[in-house]
């Protein structure tokens, strides 16, 4: 902002009540978005709600900012927000994030591009190839519901730029599925004109997570080659960049009666606990049935829950403890290869080393196996070394036309409340539903704000 490559977010900056927010817990194992996002929906904290799992979310029963609201009347549009759950009717639109992908959109037209883009998210760290039909299902979809001109120029030029550049640019393919978002919700925004709606990407932190040490190696023992940095040194700004363009989008589509809200719930920070080690790596399995199947494991379902993790839920407790004890027996030399954690009747695991393996070494403890199975066979490695960490404190700026800094650090319980308080709906909730409080009275003398949307 300062050097004047963000003029969206500095415009945004200079009208909006500036606070810094706060997770509501400090454990590090806590701070992650799944669980402050479903914190900030409901209100709750995560000593009460304890949803700690992505895809926990959509399973539990507390209520959330959504069917508070629609439940008072209003219409509500939930577009790709974290770890949410399923909300349909009329007044209604529900995106559900690439993860949670189970969760039935609304209206159900909208299934095609659930469905394509979640395959799309979740298979981005090789690549994910579409049959011709869902392909030709999924631009039908997009021509009809808001496919915008400069979103198809944005891909003819990644799409060359993949072709003719040396340098790896297929990372920048996250801000093209920006865009698709965008256009979609754009179109759904005009036609419902709707009371509250939420708009959520990832993008950056993805790009933040894989990239920091490129932005800032002088941060890091371990420092990038000189291809590397050609080819990432920019994408944390890219990231930004895109978002801002984002940004400008959101100003010429919201009315003037409207309060948006920039939230980021975290941040981020250099990552160095493993540069000893040569930094933090990421294995992933390259076909999750064939390898349950070596190993004699039938869950009832799989749900990808991350890059690199899973969750396995089975008919009952005894298949899952099996189950558990098998994957716990995998050894690579004198490493446990996966970490599996038992809730219930499922399970939660995913590779759990992290160090750059140069070799591709025998896993042992395959039981029933006479033949070597490699640890290469069964598992690639993610391109990118994680280099940076969720940090506890996160943007919130409410644009109110009027700009104020306030230093002292807010909760994000805090959020919630704020958001009924400027909708005129604050006793039609209830203080029960949430455990912060307004931050209207902060920058409104009176208390409570007029009537308004909010975005």
């Amino acid at each position: 902002m300062d050097e004047g490559k963000l003029p969206n977010f500095t415009a945004l900056y200079n009208s909006s009540q500036v606070f810094t927010s706060v997770a509501d817990v400090s454990e590090a194992d806590y701070l992650e978005p799944w669980i402050q996002w479903y914190s900030i929906h409901t209100g709750l904290p995560y000593d009460e709600h304890k949803v700690f799992y992505l895809t926990d979310g959509p399973k539990a029963d507390h209520s959330d900012i959504w069917r508070r609201l629609a439940g008072l009347g209003k219409s509500v549009m939930n577009c790709g927000s974290m770890n949410a759950r399923a909300l349909a009717g009329a007044g209604v639109f529900y995106l559900p994030d690439p993860w949670c992908n189970n969760q039935p959109a609304w209206p159900t037209e909208i299934e095609v591009f659930k469905t394509v883009m979640a395959k799309l998210v979740q298979e981005s760290t090789r690549g994910v190839a579409l049959g011709v039909n869902e392909w030709l299902l999924f631009v039908t979809f997009l021509l009809r519901h808001g496919l915008a001109a400069d979103t198809i120029r944005a891909i003819l030029a990644q799409l060359g730029s993949e072709r003719l550049s040396r340098a790896d640019v297929k990372w920048r393919r996250v801000a093209l599925a920006d865009r698709l978002q965008f256009d979609l919700f754009r179109h759904y925004y005009r036609r419902m004109r709707p009371d509250f709606a939420t708009f959520f990407i990832n993008s950056t932190a993805h790009l933040q997570h894989a990239y920091w040490r490129h932005m800032d190696p002088d941060a890091f023992p371990l420092k990038p080659a000189k291809d590397e940095m050609e080819s990432y040194g920019d994408a944390v700004l890219f990231g930004y960049r895109s978002m801002d363009a984002l940004l400008r989008r959101f100003f010429a589509l919201a009315e003037a009666d409207t309060t948006v809200i920039l939230c980021s719930a975290l941040s981020q920070q250099p990552f160095l606990k493993r540069e000893g080690r040569g930094g933090q790596h990421f294995y992933r399995l390259r076909d999750v049935p064939h390898f349950l199947q070596l190993l004699d494991i039938a869950p009832r379902m799989v749900e990808p829950v991350m890059t690199h993790q899973y969750r396995l839920r089975f008919a009952d407790r005894a298949a899952a403890e099996k189950a558990l004890a098998v994957l716990k027996q995998l050894k690579l030399g004198a490493d446990t290869v996966f970490g599996a954690r038992l809730s219930g009747t499922d399970i939660h695991f995913g590779c759990q080393i992290y160090d750059r393996l140069e070799s591709n070494g025998e896993i042992a403890g395959v039981p029933g196996r006479n033949e070597p199975l490699y640890f290469f066979d069964v598992l690639y490695a993610i391109d990118a070394v994680k280099s940076a960490r969720h940090h506890p404190e996160g943007v919130l700026w409410l644009h109110t036309g009027e700009h104020a800094v306030h230093n002292e650090p807010v909760s994000i319980l805090d959020i919630a409340p704020t958001i009924y308080d400027l909708m005129g709906v604050g006793d039609g909730v209830g203080c029960d539903a949430v455990r912060g409080a307004s931050l209207v009275t902060h920058f409104r003398s009176g208390g409570r704000a007029e009537e308004r949307r909010v975005a």
